[in-house]
């Protein structure tokens, strides 16, 4: 077995890798349906508004956390306090949580990408609840990620990076430039995605959007953590953060190009509806079926492109965990990330039966608490743990490493954040604006769960958060959690 150097090799690599993480089913399919729920073009700019103010100055921090370490999570916080550590493990269990509900989701993809040549309109509800093959897509879905981990950073991560980004953009590209030929009622679809009206925006808009930018930017789960501790002083962390912003944000307005017209071409009553993961795996499969054998190729381009924005971002998940038991227990990457996927794809099972049985096919009785398992989940994490990730890494850096210290720290690397005002500017957001704002989402989505009477996703994340803050004051505050440097490939 030999040590050696696990890093990303260049800049483009760095942002290419976090920008493929940021990049996933958040933009591709979260994005188009909130927007369509939350009043088109107003919640665009509110999602956009977000991104800089929230997402940006959220991501210089996780990643500036990461980068001073070059360590995981729990040894990242670790080295700012023995007390915080248990802020770093947090962010160690939620990919694992994510994983286990996303991956089913990854795993549709895969079915109707490799299926859309034979047609998957009104495919959704029997292979749904057919929970054997999906358990099966899951499962191969998991191991393609696996197979990227077991890689390393630089071999696995940024080659697979470099590759399959620029699929996923000239795919968006030309999606998106097919939909705008299609005709009568693009134009429709154009108004209602690019034409502001502000009546339709109230508070549920303005916290759905900044709930969305924690979301698609991958932002409070530890993976800008874990990214940014395999950086060196050849990578500029300003200018790496405004790429990965600008990229995910771009994607996400290529995606609502290529869905919000031809939705409005072939069904107009749909835009401003209220379906979710209708929109993506009904709502298209049947505009593409209408399109005859172009619509059998146009339906394999699209959801190979989402497949592989979903595996991007499945990656960057498991990579999380996987960097922290490596260097923890000393064992090898092929192990930890077996390992990883395997513990996910076992607990993803029941998850998919769940969700087939009671989102699906409405069998109500075999709801938990009121809605299938990956609702429960999603609401447990991006609702209320997520925020919670996102505020305490930006605490972190305010409150108690200090901004001031923080920016000597990256200009001493070669990372200048700009001239003096920008300084202050970023110095006064990280310390009251960004952290009061995240605040605000935290509370208003423990607001928004318990007025819905939806207390156990509260109770859930709570419990959560109590077993990362015991177990980690019991089991590793005193031992060695490890660094980048104690990684071992086989």
């Amino acid at each position: 077995m030999e040590t050696k150097k696990n890093t990303f090799a260049g800049g483009v690599g760095f942002i290419l890798a976090a920008a493929g993480s940021a990049v996933g089913l958040g933009n591709l399919w979260a994005f188009p349906y909130k927007t369509s729920q939350n009043g088109g073009a107003a919640f665009v700019l509110l999602y956009i508004i977000s991104v800089l103010v929230l997402g940006f100055v959220t991501m210089v921090c996780e990643i500036f956390i990461g980068r001073r370490a070059q360590a995981n999570a729990v040894s990242a916080y670790k080295k700012v306090n023995k007390n915080l550590g248990w802020c770093g493990f947090l962010a160690v269990m939620l990919p694992v949580f994510i994983i286990c509900y996303y991956s089913i989701l990854g795993g549709w993809t895969l079915k109707y990408a490799t299926h859309s040549f034979w047609g998957n309109a009104g495919m959704l509800e029997s292979f749904s609840v057919n929970t054997p093959e999906v358990a099966l897509f899951t499962g191969v879905f998991l191991l393609f990620s696996a197979f990227i981990i077991m890689g390393g950073v630089k071999n696995g991560i940024e080659k697979m990076s470099k590759i399959l980004m620029p699929i996923l953009f000239l795919l968006i590209v030309g999606i998106a430039g097919y939909s705008l030929t299609l005709g009568e009622g693009v134009r429709d679809g154009l108004r209602f995605f690019l034409q502001p009206d502000f009546s339709t925006i109230g508070p549920k808009q303005i916290l759905v959007a900044m709930a969305q930018a924690f979301y698609s930017l991958s932002l409070g789960m530890g993976i800008m953590l874990s990214y940014g501790s395999y950086t060196g002083t050849h990578i500029d962390v300003k200018k790496s953060c405004m790429m990965i912003c600008f990229f995910d944000t771009l994607v996400a307005l290529l995606a609502g190009l290529a869905i919000f017209p031809a939705v409005a071409h072939f069904d107009p009553n749909l835009l401003g509806s209220s379906k979710g993961i209708a929109l993506v795996f009904i709502i298209l499969p049947d505009v593409f079926a209408s399109l005859g054998t172009v619509g059998k190729i146009v339906s394999f381009l699209f959801f190979a492109m989402v497949c592989i924005a979903a595996v991007t971002s499945v990656v960057s998940l498991v990579e999380v965990v996987t960097q922290f038991i490596i260097q923890k227990f000393k064992v090898s990457r092929k192990f930890s990330g077996l390992g990883v996927v395997t513990f996910c794809f076992l607990v993803s099972i029941p998850i998919a039966w769940s969700l087939g049985h009671v989102a699906i096919n409405g069998e109500m009785e075999h709801a938990f608490f009121g809605m299938d398992l990956l609702t429960f989940f999603d609401e447990v994490t991006n609702t209320l743990l997520m925020p919670m990730g996102a505020l305490l890494a930006c605490i972190t850096v305010g409150w108690i490493i200090k901004p001031e210290n923080a920016l000597r720290e990256l200009e001493a690397s070669g990372s200048k954040m700009g001239g003096a005002v920008l300084q202050r500017v970023f110095c006064f957001m990280v310390r009251f604006v960004t952290p009061v704002l995240i605040l605000f989402v935290e509370l208003s989505g423990i607001k928004g769960e318990l007025d819905a009477g939806q207390h156990a996703v509260v109770i859930t994340a709570l419990a959560f958060l109590a077993v990362c803050i015991g177990a980690y004051f019991m089991f590793l505050r005193n031992t060695n959690t490890g660094t980048n440097a104690d990684e071992k490939l086989l």
